[in-house]
């Protein structure tokens, strides 16, 4: 038998339109590819860029994928794994010690 794992269905909530409105139009497809690239298969592998929320805090999120250049792109999403569905909740991008989610600043 192949150990072939399966992929994750990845969703993303229609307010992450918006969010992505914020981020300038050329960094569309890296985002898109890095999201399909690191959460297709093990959206819940901890890695250098990939880490789990110590508390849900945007969105419900439970996850955070960094990306982008200098990290800049933050992806906050859930992962269901008995459905096997990863809902990408909300896109931004993270200056100094905020982060802009659409027209929202959040300090950190």
């Amino acid at each position: 038998m192949a150990n072939n794992p399966r992929r994750f269905t990845i969703i993303y909530a229609p307010i992450t339109k918006e969010h992505l409105r914020a981020i300038e139009s050329r960094y569309y497809s890296l985002i898109r590819d890095t999201v399909l690239e690191q959460l297709s298969f093990e959206p819940t592998h901890e890695t250098r860029n990939r880490k789990p929320l110590k508390r849900p805090v945007l969105f419900t999120a439970t996850w955070e994928l960094r990306c982008g250049p200098k990290n800049q792109f933050r992806i906050y999403y859930d992962v269901d794994r008995e459905q096997r569905v990863v809902s990408i909740l909300a896109i931004g991008r993270k200056d100094r010690e905020r982060i802009i989610i659409g027209e929202e600043e959040i300090r950190l």
